[in-house]
């Protein structure tokens, strides 16, 4: 089974994945986050972060790869009584586009291996207009130790180093690490080890 299908697959699950409420990071920074704000909502899966900001009268451009999850997206959308633009791409070889968002938010988009992910990466700080902050959640290598959600691989997960050879180019950085109990859905359940990035163009 490829990668999309076991997503299609979970996704094609009823009910929604990871909840229909946004990430506790996500909903902490919301004070960046002002209406009319062009936002790009980077693997949005099915929509509980695109919706959120849609609701804060963010004009949001979710992508994901796939297409089971963005009808539900959609359809969350709608019935929270707001409009979000989904689009289907691959994201590891998808056109970033330059300078166009206020905000850039990616949570726990941790499916990449090492040279894919410094692309996608690159395509996150392109994206961004200057001035526009770039939010990141995703498990720390701690992460396999809980076992309670995010990819086995530790290839695939975060570190302090690893964020700011990444993301220290930008006029402002701020990391934080530490462990929480997450409540988001049955994929993000239990003790964690998060790391946690603002940061801005």
């Amino acid at each position: 089974m490829s990668h999309l299908e076991r997503w299609e697959e979970r996704f094609s699950a009823p009910g929604y994945l990871f909840g229909t409420e946004p990430n506790a990071f996500l909903r902490s920074q919301a004070d960046l986050l002002q209406p009319g704000m062009a936002a790009l909502a980077v693997a949005d899966g099915d929509g509980r972060n695109g919706v959120w900001l849609a609701q804060r009268g963010l004009d949001v451009h979710a992508v994901d790869f796939s297409p089971t999850a963005l009808a539900k997206a959609r359809a969350l959308a709608r019935g929270r009584g707001v409009t979000i633009r989904t689009e289907l791409a691959d994201l590891v070889h998808w056109k970033w586009p330059a300078e166009a968002y206020d905000a850039v938010v990616a949570i726990f988009v941790q499916f990449t291996m090492p040279d894919e992910r410094s692309r996608m990466f690159a395509g996150m700080k392109r994206a961004l207009r200057r001035g526009g902050v770039l939010l990141l959640e995703g498990y720390r290598t701690k992460q396999l130790e809980y076992g309670t959600g995010g990819p086995r691989n530790a290839e695939q997960l975060y570190t302090r180093d690893l964020l700011e050879a990444e993301f220290g180019d930008l006029a402002d950085l701020s990391i934080r690490e530490y462990d929480a109990e997450l409540d988001e859905g049955e994929r993000h359940a239990g003790m964690s080890a998060l790391i946690d990035l603002v940061g801005r163009k």
